[in-house]
């Protein structure tokens, strides 16, 4: 706005500092000399291509495992992430329904079970998601799966797993407490 109207009275023949314009206005002088030097981010190639495929391949990944995966620095790969807007938002604060929190008593065996699901890393075959369940009561292991996907098969093939074991148990997982009949087996 100042150069403006500076550039208007040189043009009317009118010769005005600057300094006297900018002291009319009350504007401080180093805003009208300021000249933005930072420019825009760049992404090179040659770190962007490779992040992007690993990304489309396993969604789930976050920059620290990316940056393992492809031996790149992980501020590099958190930057890129943040510039190219694929960071995963952090959650909302505030109260989300959670489970009650009971504890797990089994009186015997084959009362009550539980279920747990990890990824693990198998070398040259990826990613892989592996569920296990247990008996509350002996913690004796009563099933297995190793998958290389997380999906709700895997927990339905679980649940047919210990189903062949007992008919009277509970079953203790993620989603909390029910027991397994045969609507458990239904897809």
């Amino acid at each position: 706005m100042i150069r403006t109207l500076h550039e208007g009275f040189l043009a009317d023949g009118i010769a005005v500092p600057l300094s006297k314009l900018c002291a009319w206005f009350g504007v401080p002088r180093r805003t009208v000399y300021y000249k933005p030097t930072k420019a825009a981010p760049k992404v090179d190639p040659r770190f962007a291509e490779p992040i992007k495929a690993m990304i489309e391949e396993e969604h789930s990944f976050g920059y620290r495992t990316v940056a393992w995966l492809l031996g790149f620095n992980k501020n590099t790969v958190q930057r890129i992430f943040q510039i190219k807007g694929w960071q995963v938002r952090k959650r909302a604060v505030g109260m989300r329904p959670r489970i009650q929190a009971v504890p797990s008593v089994a009186t015997t065996p084959n009362e009550r079970w539980s279920t747990d699901l990890a990824r693990v890393w198998t070398g040259k075959d990826g990613w892989a998601s592996l569920a296990l369940v247990i008996d509350c009561h002996t913690r004796e292991l009563l099933g297995w799966h190793l998958s290389r996907s997380g999906r709700r098969g895997l927990a339905l093939r679980l649940r047919r797993l210990g189903h062949t074991r007992s008919k009277v148990a509970t079953w203790s997982g993620i989603s909390g407490t029910m027991p397994c009949g045969l609507s458990a087996l239904i897809e």
